[in-house]
C-alpha cells in the first residue's frame, strides 16, 4: 500500500500525481531527484492554454497528522500556508519546479527543447546571431537562417533572456543576442526569411496561444 506520492501542483492546485510510494525514503529520494532536473532547465513553462502558470513540487504523505504548517514564498516575498483540499494528505514538503517548455521548429513542423534547439542550431563551431522577430526566434549561421516560434513576444525576448544567460553561465561567446531593431533591420529580416520561402502572413503574426477558462 502507498503511503507516499509526488504530486505536481499548478498555481497552488494539485494537478496531477507522478508517482506512488510505499517508503518516505524513496519517495524523497524521488522527490530530490526531480528537483535537481527541475534546476537544470533552460527555458520553464510560464504560459500553459493562454494564461500565467507557475508549479511546485510536493511530496504528500497519505495521512492526517500534519503537525506544522508548510508555507511557500510567493512572486512578492509573502509567505502563503500551504493546505491540501483533501483531510487524507498531509503535505511534507513543496518546492518551486521548473516544467520544460518547448519550441515550434518552423521548417521541420515540430515542437523541441531548448537542449535540442543548442544540439541541433547551436553547436560551437563559428558565430551565430539569435535575434527576435514578433513571437519567432531567428538563428543565422552565415547564409543559413533557422525559424522559430513561441507563443507570445513576450516569451520570444524571455527565451533570449534564458539562453543568453545560460550561456554566459557555461562561459560560451560564440552567440550574438538581438532583442531589439530599428524598422530598416525589421525590414531586412522579413525579407531573408520571405526569400527562404517563410509566408509573411505568419511572420507578422505577435502570438500562437489564446487564453481560454481553465
Amino acid at each position: 500500500m502507498e503511503n507516499y506520492i509526488i504530486v505536481l501542483f499548478k498555481n497552488k492546485s494539485k494537478k496531477r500525481i507522478i508517482k506512488k510510494f510505499i517508503t518516505y525514503k524513496h519517495s524523497k529520494s524521488f522527490f530530490e531527484k526531480l528537483i535537481k532536473k527541475s534546476d537544470e532547465v533552460i527555458f520553464d513553462k510560464k504560459i500553459e492554454s493562454g494564461l500565467d502558470c507557475n508549479f511546485e513540487l510536493g511530496l504528500v504523505e497519505l495521512s492526517n497528522k500534519q503537525l506544522f504548517p508548510i508555507y511557500m514564498t510567493d512572486e512578492i516575498g509573502r509567505n502563503i500556508k500551504v493546505k491540501l483540499e483533501d483531510n487524507d494528505m498531509t503535505l511534507v514538503e513543496i518546492k518551486p519546479y521548473k516544467k520544460e517548455e518547448t519550441i515550434f521548429d518552423i521548417q521541420k513542423n515540430k515542437k523541441i527543447t531548448t537542449q535540442e534547439l543548442i544540439k541541433d542550431y547551436i553547436k560551437k563551431d563559428g558565430v551565430k546571431m539569435i535575434s527576435t522577430l514578433n513571437n519567432k526566434i531567428i538563428i543565422q549561421i552565415n547564409d543559413k537562417v533557422f525559424l522559430f516560434s513561441l507563443k507570445t513576444e513576450k516569451e520570444s525576448s524571455r527565451f533570449i533572456d534564458c539562453l543568453s544567460n545560460y550561456f554566459f553561465k557555461i562561459k560560451r561567446t560564440d552567440c550574438i543576442f538581438v532583442k531589439d531593431y530599428s524598422s530598416a533591420q525589421r525590414k531586412y529580416l522579413f525579407e531573408i526569411l520571405n526569400n527562404c520561402g517563410i509566408d509573411k502572413k505568419m511572420l507578422y503574426r505577435k502570438f500562437t496561444t489564446y487564453p481560454r477558462s481553465k
